[in-house]
């Protein structure tokens, strides 16, 4: 992508970003990595509704400064990114409010309820709670930027990354659609997964497709505990489980992944009553 189509693209990302109410005031950053290993990217501090092209910073991918303008405190998460997978050339983060109730939540969204959903993106995993701009960070994110297309960061939000600007906004808008379908399906009492025959024969027609190939089928993925694929790493993860306690330590309950969205579906409904 040449310079020009790229500092056009990402303030027309930036300013969807804010219309849409994918962030407020400064939060979240977009970049993108140019063919010569430069990187443009949001400034600090910077309202991306308000961003006009001579805010944009220039880096390189060692995160230095290349022009007068200082890039996101987060820039090391988009730095990770590149360096993890060459295939990607621009990176999204924000904090869309459906998909972020399931990070504050410490829920990952992983149930095959949507056939596009399988077939475009994926299912999207939880990293654990990184302190932002720290190696905290992008240290939860680098055992699954590999092998998934859009992360949730615990009790922080949402980034998603792709080929170019539009595939990286268009996963995001994917992951914040499809939290909000879920969060709406529990209203109701509950959504119904696709079954394993079916997860399994739209794996098989988005590798076919190109739309995601065998590196998408993840140690992570929830759909993969439902069929006999295998995961390239070999792994497969233990169930989900939450726990709480009281403040003395005392009366622990321990809760199934299932058990919770239960309760967390109930309490949504009697908000709505």
């Amino acid at each position: 992508m040449d310079e020009q189509t790229a500092r056009r693209d990402l303030l027309r990302i930036c300013h969807l970003l804010y219309e849409r109410s994918y962030v407020v005031s400064s939060d979240g950053n977009v970049s993108v990595r140019l063919d010569d290993g430069r990187v443009l990217a949001t400034p600090t501090m910077t309202c991306k509704g308000r961003m006009t092209d001579d805010l944009i910073a220039v880096t390189d991918l060692e995160g230095r400064q290349l022009n007068d303008r200082r890039a996101s405190s987060e820039l090391a998460m988009h730095l990770l990114i590149y360096r993890e997978r060459p295939d990607v050339k621009a990176v999204c983060h924000a904090h869309p409010p459906h998909g972020t109730a399931f990070a504050v939540a410490g829920l990952p969204i992983d149930q095959p309820i949507l056939s596009e959903v399988i077939l475009t993106l994926g299912c999207v995993p939880l990293a654990e709670y990184g302190t932002p701009s720290t190696p905290e960070l992008t240290d939860a994110m680098r055992p699954l930027v590999k092998h998934h297309n859009a992360l949730l960061m615990a009790n922080h939000g949402a980034v998603a990354y792709g080929s170019d600007l539009w595939q990286a906004f268009d996963r995001l808008e994917t992951l914040e659609h499809t939290a909000k379908i879920a969060i709406l399906s529990r209203m109701l009492g509950g959504s119904r997964n696709l079954s394993p025959d079916a997860i399994e024969k739209l794996i098989n027609v988005r590798e076919a497709a190109g739309y995601l190939d065998e590196g998408a089928r993840c140690q992570a993925c929830g759909y993969l505990h439902e069929t006999t694929l295998s995961c390239p790493t070999g792994d497969r993860p233990a169930a989900h489980s939450y726990s709480s306690s009281t403040s003395n330590g005392a009366g622990k309950v321990s809760l199934t992944r299932e058990e919770l969205l239960d309760l967390l579906a109930q309490a949504a409904r009697l908000v709505e009553s």
